[in-house]
């Protein structure tokens, strides 16, 4: 909903005059002239196009961008910070400049293009993606970021006369993948170029704000925590809806509470979650057998999708938004409303949906209509229900966004990729889980993406309100969900890393000097930097107090800290002959427990168990197929060595440990242990351990001896103790004063030199990394001093994360005479990873020369692998090359082959909207191979016949363009 315009921007001119009139003649001429003053500026004209008056932030932002700063806005999903973007573009066409708009995926992309062309029409607004390139030359572009990195680094002449470059979206840099991207465009635009970044609102913004004040020079940092739209938490258990706060401000978060939000929380739900407990714990009693309290109320449920949908359609909360961590799961909803009979749509409504998507579908041909559930998909839609995830078809989740925005789709089922970046606001939001997936593990979800999310409730100039709502499941606490609730900031961290690709075009541009420079200057070394600022405090701290323990420990009579140096000496020796001993001690308990075998009547020395004990086994490590064990590596159970079971005379059965054994032991007699011996029956427990009492009851245990002390022979201590009592200062009176002194002056020095290295290694760490990348490439003969070679200026127009290995394979020719389809299926290992590895299958491949080319790629991976690994590079650390996953060869080679698409997704057993993602991700690729070829025109040739075969079908419709 937009703010209300102020009191002043209220008033008609009629009623404007009459105010004046209480004016002075010099107070009114002011006035006139400061509004004659206001209407000069291209702000004025800016907010004519709009029929809502722009909030405070915006207005701030937008007169800092006219005043020639550049401007970093940190707000809220859906409170409008992207108008600070397209006042830069205004900005740009006002004074015939270029204003370049990115953006983190293709879908935003295209959506913001369609935005700007309806406002500026189609000759000034171009669109660069991976997959479409229109009207690149117009004075306003809407492309991807890797689109602008790829610009910069190749000095493409599309940059001259940039003005303006928006960032939207910024806070992806912290993305682990990507976000490098977006440190290199900031660092190496032009300095002539003002930059507006717009982020969510990120706790550090301050900082990053800095950062960019740091390498782009006057940058204001506009931040905004106001919502233009309140949201209200709920949670949804059984067939009721509660309130997450009990007294909710107007924005809907805690009122006072916000450094404890679990404070706030609202008592009902507390009371609920305490039940819930308490009816586990009884459900736990009664299955031992005792009885449940009487008069307890019944058990709340997880309210069902097609429940929680009528709930919401009956308070008037649609159109909503259901995040489901699964695309099966957004699938299998769909289906559920379905099944059900629900239905969201009037008839009018539904005639609407059908002729809307029958347009945008029109150019998809009718055999690929059945292939892409066309006929289900559209059956959702006219009853007001879609799903939303990266496995859907691009022309199908934006027929869901476009309906959805239009009113006639009013529940949706999405996975959080739709909550980055567009647009497409709900009134309400609801969250199944608050745990999902993150590739490895069961995680769950951090407050920013609870923020992320739940930012979509509230349409702003439509909804008065928004509201988040959690479905109950068991264990939910209510207090942990007001911290995410509550907590609506998230700190940004930079993800940025020097690949080889950065590595030959920075040398190549700037040489390695003043390449080490640049990097010096990212926002990941820029948060290295301002971490070592504490702890260079606590160095220098730590320096002043070293000086006055070293003056306290000064003696008169000779040189303490040479006294100490020996009295350290003799203590680390006398430490270390002690440790000698133990571990021998324990090697000759370990080999007296081997020995033991069953009905061997031991004395346990000590422990809970120590007395007298029978051995029933002796515990040693089982010997595994693979013949590891009591020879080889420890079994996992029995790392600190054998782990005997005994009978106590106390009739009890144990497994002991080597604590238990601090010196041999060996067997003072033997018996012989019954068939019939269960350990588990008392009674023979109790018949074996009277036996056992009766046979060796009156048995006195052998006592252990420690032999002679090594330190008592050893020579060095004998040495070091001489030379302690020789020098000067062992006669000082006050000894023991400046000992003390010494070692605190001892501690404090040790700890100084941690933290020390702890600078040292948060220091530099960009340029080292870029050192260690730049010797590598030097081996491989890609740079020569600052040269780059022909080989590497072949690496430059190269991009990806096996920017490398695919030069390496140009290099040596294992492309070479192969088919265009042969081709597409060797380089999409470039590209494609696997959701979920799935190591016990071996990935289908074509035969032939494509099964041995691929064959050759692994083995160049191999040699780059361990040729990192000589470097010291690490994937760990988002630098070097994963390896190459070859689960989509099969399917491109038969796409390439001009397969037909039910063949091929069938044969994939792939979504068609990964099948799409996929390929246009290879056609890139095929395009970066078709560039980097050179002289080799026949791989040129093959690469463009390969792109050509690629591009057609669900691939060529796919492009909005």
């Amino acid at each position: 909903m937009p703010s209300s315009p102020k009191p002043e921007e209220q008033l008609a001119p009629a009623a404007r005059s009459v105010a004046e009139e209480d004016l002075s003649p010099a107070e009114r001429y002011a006035a006139a002239r400061e509004r004659a003053k206001e209407q000069a500026t291209a702000l004025y004209g800016f907010q004519q196009l709009y029929d809502f008056p722009l909030d405070d932030f915006q207005v701030r932002a937008c007169r800092t961008l006219e005043a020639g700063q550049g401007v970093l806005v940190a707000a809220p999903t859906g409170s409008g910070k992207t108008i600070v973007g397209e006042f830069a573009v205004h900005l740009a066409l006002a004074a015939g400049r270029k204003c370049f708009y990115t953006t983190p995926i293709k879908a935003l992309s295209n959506q913001k293009y369609a935005d700007l062309v309806k406002r500026y029409g189609q000759a000034k607004v171009g669109l660069l993606t991976g997959d479409n390139s229109v009207n690149g030359d117009a004075p306003v572009v809407v492309m991807t970021t890797e689109v602008l990195r790829n610009m910069l680094y190749a000095g493409s002449h599309a940059l001259d006369g940039l003005g303006y470059v928006v960032m939207d979206e910024v806070h992806y840099l912290a993305d682990r993948f990507r976000g490098a991207v977006w440190e290199e465009v900031i660092i190496h635009l032009p300095e002539s170029v003002t930059l507006v970044s717009l982020s969510a609102t990120v706790s550090n913004a301050e900082e990053f704000g800095d950062w960019l004040d740091t390498v782009r020079g006057g940058t204001e940092v506009i931040v905004s925590e106001h919502r233009p739209v309140p949201l209200w938490q709920h949670v949804m258990a059984g067939n009721r809806m509660y309130d997450l706060f009990a007294s909710p401000d107007r924005d809907g978060r805690p009122k006072g509470s916000l450094k404890n939000p679990a404070k706030a929380v609202n008592p009902e739900l507390v009371r609920l979650a305490r039940s819930e407990a308490d009816r586990g714990r009884d459900r736990f009693a009664r299955g031992r057998g005792r009885s449940m309290p009487a008069g307890r109320p019944g058990r709340i449920w997880t309210p069902g999708r097609v429940d929680v949908i009528d709930r919401l359609d009956a308070e008037g909360l649609l159109p909503a938004i259901t995040f489901i961590f699964s695309r099966a799961g957004c699938e299998a909803a769909v289906q559920q409303c379905l099944n059900s009979g629900l239905r969201l749509n009037r008839e009018a409504d539904r005639f609407k949906v059908r002729q809307f998507v029958e347009e945008r579908c029109r150019d998809i041909p009718d055999e690929d209509l059945n292939v892409l559930g066309y006929y289900e998909w559209l059956d959702g839609l006219e009853r007001g229900i879609a799903a939303h995830h990266a496995g859907m078809l691009p022309r199908f989740k934006e027929v869901v966004e476009e309906l959805f925005v239009q009113g006639l789709v009013k529940a949706v089922f999405a996975t959080e990729t739709l909550a980055l970046g567009i647009n497409m606001p709900a009134r309400s939001v609801v969250m199944e889980k608050l745990v999902k997936w993150n590739g490895e593990t069961h995680a769950d979800i951090t407050p920013g993406e609870y923020t992320q999310l739940t930012g979509r409730a509230g349409r702003r100039g439509i909804d008065v309100e928004g509201h988040a709502v959690v479905l109950w499941q068991r264990g939910l606490d209510p207090e942990a969900l007001a911290g995410l609730a509550g907590t609506r900031t998230y700190p940004l961290k930079s993800s940025f890393r020097p690949s080889y690709n950065m590595a030959v075009n920075l040398v190549g541009q700037f040489g390695r000097h003043r390449s080490r420079e640049l990097l010096e200057t990212s926002f990941a070394q820029f948060q290295a930097d301002r971490s070592v600022v504490g702890i260079a405090r606590q160095v220098q701290r730590n320096e002043e107090g070293l000086e006055g323990y070293r003056e306290s420990m000064t003696c008169h009579l000779g040189d303490f800290e040479e006294y100490m140096s020996l009295r350290r000496q003799l203590k680390d020796r006398e430490n270390e002959l002690a440790r000698e001993g133990s571990t021998q001690r324990r090697a000759a308990a370990v080999e007296a427990i081997e020995q033991l075998r069953p009905g061997d009547i031991i004395h346990v020395p000590t422990g809970k168990f120590a007395g007298l004990a029978l051995v029933l086994d002796p515990g040693l490590p089982p010997v595994s197929r693979n013949g590891l064990g009591r020879g080889g590596p420890r079994h996992p159970d029995f790392q600190d060595g054998p782990r005997p079971v005994v009978l106590t005379a106390e009739r009890q059965v144990k497994r002991l440990a080597m604590i238990d054994f601090p010196h041999p032991v060996a067997a003072m007699d033997r018996m012989r242990i019954p068939k019939s011996f269960n350990p588990r029956s008392p009674q023979s427990r109790r018949d074996l351990a009277s036996a056992l009492r009766t046979k060796a009851g009156h048995l006195e245990p052998e006592r252990f001896r420690k032999g002679r002390a090594a330190a008592a022979d050893d020579p060095e201590i004998s040495r070091l103790r001489t030379a302690l009592r020789q020098h000067p200062c062992h006669g000082c009176d006050e000894r023991e004063d400046h000992a003390r002194w010494s070692e605190r002056y001892h501690r404090l020095h040790r700890d100084t030199e941690l933290l020390e290295r702890r600078m040292r290694s948060r220091t530099h760490t960009i340029s080292r990394t870029f050192d260690r990348v730049c010797g590598l490439l030097t081996d491989l003969g890609y740079l020569r001093g600052d040269t780059v070679t022909d080989d590497g200026k072949r690496l430059a127009r190269l991009y990806g994360e096996l920017d490398l290995l695919a030069s390496e394979c140009i290099r040596e020719g294992v492309w070479n005479g192969l088919a265009a389809a042969e081709l597409a299926a060797c380089a999409s290992a470039l590209v494609y990873e696997a959701r979920q590895s799935d190591d016990a299958v071996a990935p289908r491949v074509p035969e032939g020369g494509t099964k041995d080319a691929l064959g050759k790629m692994v083995r160049i991976w191999g040699r780059l692998d361990a040729l990192e690994e000589q470097h010291k590079i690490s994937t760990a650390e988002g630098v070097g090359q994963r390896e190459p996953d070859l689960g989509f060869a099969w399917t491109a080679y038969r796409w390439a082959l001009g397969h037909d698409l039910d063949a091929v997704l069938r044969d994939a057993d792939m979504p068609a909207g990964d099948f799409v993602r996929w390929t246009k991700q290879l056609i890139d690729v095929l395009g970066q191979i078709q560039d980097a070829a050179g002289d080799d025109t026949d791989l040129r040739r093959t690469a463009r016949k390969a792109v050509d075969g690629m591009r057609r079908g669900i691939i060529a419709y796919s492009s909005v363009g």
